[in-house]
């Protein structure tokens, strides 16, 4: 079984994090967003303390199959789910196939360009785990000061020197603990085309600094989603729940809102956000 934890009250909400991260990742947005839902927090395939992906078909589909496979075994129905990155993308599959209430993705991934912009993010991830791989026997005293938070996860974090030293330690040992699952991964650059049944809630946030998976691939995501809602985080980077936990937060909570009968009613995000509905 998949490695997760479960906090809060209310209605469940999965919490899916990006490649190469863990479930720690939600950390701070756990507390304002646990007042409300019930929140389960997974460790993907191959990720933080869960198993190996399992050989079999693409890494996608068998992700895919897991996390299915976790909601019976979990005793989850069609629960909310957020997901940051490829957690994302892999909610936003869930809901293609019936198995979500509603999904709030956080600069998914599927809605590059073309091929150009996935080799982008390859090149990325490349260069971060070579440069973290040389620089680990330090990686205890450089998330130990701001300057070392900095170099490390500048290209993630807004604000790298806001993170916890202590979870700063723990999110570069998973990245290097999840080189090969992302290996699999990354190998695998299919666009997300999938059809979502309309009354599945679809949250689309982007995060204006993202350097992962850049900002303009937001205007993919309209094309494509045009039912969506959609929303900007300015200053924040690809992992926006450390950036600005808040505005993270009453998206996820505002797109988890099943009690709202009209999801194309203006709200406060229109206003103050610069959100798009419909």
């Amino acid at each position: 079984m998949l490695a997760y934890e479960r906090v809060g009250a209310g209605e469940p909400l999965v919490l899916l994090h990006g490649i190469a991260h863990r479930r720690q990742a939600w950390y701070p947005v756990v507390d304002r967003l646990s007042r409300h839902r019930e929140l389960i927090l997974v460790d993907l395939p191959g990720h933080g303390e869960s198993p190996k992906l399992a050989r079999g078909r693409s890494p996608s589909e068998t992700v895919v199959d897991e996390l299915l496979t976790f909601f019976q075994q979990a005793g989850l129905d069609r629960p909310h789910i957020a997901g940051n990155s490829i957690g994302g993308l892999f909610g936003l599959k869930l809901a293609s196939l019936g198995a979500a209430r509603s999904v709030t993705a956080l600069s998914p991934g599927g809605f590059w360009y073309s091929y150009a912009d996935f080799a982008y993010t390859l090149g990325l991830f490349g260069g971060v785990m070579g440069v973290g791989t040389v620089l680990s026997p330090f990686a205890k005293k450089l998330t130990a000061t701001k300057a070392g938070r900095a170099l490390l996860f500048f290209w993630i974090y807004n604000s790298p020197t806001k993170a916890d030293p202590e979870l700063a330690l723990g999110d570069y040992r998973a990245l290097l603990r999840a080189r090969l699952t992302m290996l699999r991964f990354i190998t695998v650059g299919a666009p997300f085309r999938d059809s979502i049944p309309s009354d599945v809630p679809v949250t689309i946030a982007w995060s204006r600094r993202d350097m992962v998976l850049p900002p303009y691939q937001a205007r993919v995501a309209r094309k494509r989603m045009p039912d969506a809602r959609h929303f900007d985080l300015p200053r924040c980077g690809h992992v926006p729940m450390g950036d600005d936990p808040d505005l993270v937060s009453r998206i996820i909570l505002d797109g988890s809102n099943s009690i709202d009968p009209d999801r194309n009613a203006p709200t406060w995000w229109d206003a103050d956000m610069g959100g798009t509905t419909g």
